[in-house]
């Protein structure tokens, strides 16, 4: 059985031919021509079945054959909040790995002990919309610049927030515990830190604001196994 090929196509329904990178993937790649079926997905909760009307070295039309709207795989918004490591190949990992379990928001932080004070969301973006063709999702997570941990605090002053650290000075719950009291349909924030974590004062400023103070389990963990491991607590939550 041949694999259905899917393409992210923003205005896929008003549209009638691939972007470039997604046509020259199509061509250059896959080696698709006229006739050959494509799923085009718009990111915003729908899938399209499309069938090839001209395939040439430059250009990827398409016809829509049938539209295919997808119920969410979940409930809530899903939100990672992460100072991004020095070494970029593992937040581009942990990027991917948390876009296929389920994501709905991906956000970076400006921490005080933070390595990395610089951030190209541009190849991040690429990275999400890879993994969400890959993982087959309807919904495009929305990806957020590089902010000051004092600002991303001040702009998120409700909901269920919670900042995971490894501090003893500041008691601590266990994050699955707290995600399990929530309903399925409830949106839920957690920040990650740093490579040498959040400073006391940064959780303290978010503990003042309203952040619930929890840890991830007894083992530590690198920063962005630490964001893998809470998004996939927020999925499993809403399992449960």
């Amino acid at each position: 059985m041949k694999e259905t090929r899917f393409f992210y196509v923003p205005d896929a329904e008003t549209r009638q031919e691939l972007p470039p990178e997604e046509a020259n993937h199509a061509l250059r790649v896959l080696r698709l021509k006229e006739g050959d079926e494509l799923m085009l997905m718009d990111g915003c909760g729908t899938f399209f079945q499309a069938e090839v009307t001209l395939a040439n070295n430059h250009h990827c039309m398409y016809h829509i054959v049938e539209k295919l709207p997808q119920p969410a795989q979940w409930q809530g918004h899903v939100h990672l909040a992460i100072a991004p490591t020095k070494m970029m190949d593992r937040i581009e990992w942990m990027t991917e790995k948390a876009v296929e379990v389920g994501i709905d928001e991906l956000s970076f932080l400006n921490c005080q002990f933070s390595e990395r004070r610089q951030l190209k969301t541009e190849r991040i973006g690429k990275i999400v919309v890879a993994a969400v063709k890959q993982s087959h999702k309807a919904y495009l997570p929305t990806v957020n610049e590089l902010v000051a941990f004092s600002e991303f605090v001040a702009s998120h002053p409700s909901g269920h927030r919670f900042i995971a650290h490894c501090y003893q000075e500041v008691p601590r719950v266990n994050l699955f515990d707290q995600l399990c009291q929530l309903n399925e349909a409830d949106d839920a924030l957690v920040m990650i830190g740093p490579e040498g974590d959040f400073s006391i004062d940064e959780v303290r400023m978010a503990v003042d604001a309203g952040f619930v103070s929890v840890d991830l389990g007894k083992s530590r963990l690198r920063t962005e196994t630490a964001g893998l491991s809470a998004v996939m607590m927020m999925q499993l939550s809403k399992q449960v």
